[in-house]
């Protein structure tokens, strides 16, 4: 299991940004997230790969496209800094209203982050399905579901995928 922002120095330069600790530009911000995937595979993902394990990170390449180009018109310049990086095999969208996903952030913590707005989140998931009409193997779950009912999908999806029983 890995994430990104890692928690490597570039990651926490990016959740100071987040969470409004510091701020910088978003060209600025968006290369730091390219910087911290380059790390991050280099050093965790790949030598992980490499020795047959199954690799599942929360956000990757697809957020770094739907979060920023909410701020950033140019989705190709973005798509271009990502271009020197592995895609994903499979890649889960967990599809949640911006009302919910703000319940449930309140709920859990105390502050909200940088991108964490109804209509900051509502642009994000637009940018979210354009993705996933661009690219394959990328499936939209309803997270608004049961855990059970979200975990079976994905596991449904999975097997199919690797033509388990």
């Amino acid at each position: 299991m890995t994430k990104e922002p890692t928690n490597n120095i570039i990651g926490g330069l990016i959740r100071g940004q987040l969470t409004g600790d510091w701020k910088t530009r978003p060209e600025c911000l968006q290369l730091l997230f390219a910087a911290d995937r380059s790390h991050h595979l280099e050093k965790e993902v790949i030598p992980l790969l490499k020795d047959g394990a199954t690799v599942i990170s929360d956000r990757y390449f697809f957020s770094t496209i739907a979060f920023g180009a909410t701020e950033i018109a140019d989705k190709e310049w973005l798509a271009e800094i990502n271009k020197p990086f592995l895609l994903p095999d499979l890649t889960f969208l967990i599809k949640v209203s911006p009302k919910v996903c703000l319940q449930r952030i309140k709920g859990d913590r105390f502050s909200v982050e940088l991108f964490e707005k109804e209509e900051s989140l509502t642009k994000v998931w637009q940018n979210y399905e354009e993705l996933a009409e661009k690219f394959a193997d990328v499936y939209i779950i309803d997270g608004e579901k049961s855990i059970e009912e979200i975990f079976g999908e994905i596991k449904s999806i999975i097997h199919s995928k690797l033509n388990l029983c």
